[in-house]
Order: structure tokens, then sequence, then C-alpha cells
């Protein structure tokens, strides 16, 4: 039962993320101004990253495919999105104007699990033979690249002093 109850964690953490992308995807021009609002320079290759990151987030972890890889850019995205908007909320997920971080850090404290127990053996990671080399410590090491992603994409494109006052 615990690799069905791995692969509903990986199907909803990955629908999330993809069902995201494909929003990011179709707002183009809307994504990139907001990530030009809130202060990040090259908005539209910003905007692509965070798109094709999150597409390829809930693709890998629905599959089950690289499994570390998917949570480490989770945790990338989740990351910038904590720091950058929901921080300054507060906790809750219904503070305004902008939401608080217990959606964002739900997603990660779950992708983090998953990290560190592994996708499972319905997954294309436990086909392929690596899903016990992508979990446990590894996993762990997938969630601090993350983490240590994320700080570089902010401190190179990210420049809150830029932030627009017309918002």
């Amino acid at each position: 039962m615990l690799d069905v109850a791995m692969l509903i964690l990986r199907v909803g953490l990955g629908g999330i993320f993809l069902a995201h992308g494909i929003k990011h995807a179709r707002g183009r021009q809307k994504t990139s101004n907001w990530f030009a609002s809130i202060g990040f320079r090259n908005a539209e290759f910003n905007w692509f990253m965070s798109t094709a990151s999150e597409i390829a987030v809930g693709a890998f972890l629905i599959l089950g495919l690289f499994t570390t890889l998917g949570v480490a850019a989770l945790v990338g995205v989740m990351t910038v999105a904590f720091w950058v908007v929901h921080r300054k909320a507060g906790f809750w997920v219904t503070a305004r104007p902008d939401e608080g971080w217990e959606y964002v850090f739900t997603l990660v404290f779950t992708a983090a699990a998953l990290a560190i127990a592994g996708p499972g053996e319905i997954s294309l990671d436990h086909v392929l033979g690596i899903a016990d080399d992508l979990d446990g410590w590894v996993g762990v090491a997938g969630v601090a690249v993350g983490v240590a992603s994320a700080a570089g994409l902010l401190v190179t494109f990210w420049r809150p002093a830029t932030v627009r006052q017309d918002r």
C-alpha cells in the first residue's frame, strides 16, 4: 500500500504543478508583467523558466521519473514564491492582499518527504532501476539543491527596489 500512497502523493503534487505551468503558459504576457511588477529583471525569461519548470515538475512527478530532480525544481520554485510574495503576508493563505505561506510550505514539506521516501514501485524510476539511488540522503540533497537554486535565481534576477509603484 505504501507504493499506492507514493503514487497518489506524486500525482497530486505533479498535477498541481502541471496545472500552474499550463496556466502560466496560457498567460504569458500577464505572468511576465506580474514578474516585472514584483521586481524581477528579464521578466520574459523568468516567465519561460518558471513555466517550463512547473510543467516539467508536473510531468516528472506524475510519471515518477527523476523524482528527486522534480522535487528539487519544486522546492526551488516554492522557495522563490515564499521569499518574494508569501513571507510578508504571514502564515495564513487567506491573508490579503497576498496569500500567506502555509500552502507554499505544505507543498515543500510534502515534496521533501517524497524525495526522502522515494517514488515507490509504481514509477518510471523503479522501472529504470534508479528509484533506490534517488531517495534517502540523495533526496535530502535534492531539497538542498532546490533551495540553493532559488537563492541563485533571487541574487541574479530579483531587484525588489525596482518594483512598480502603480501595482
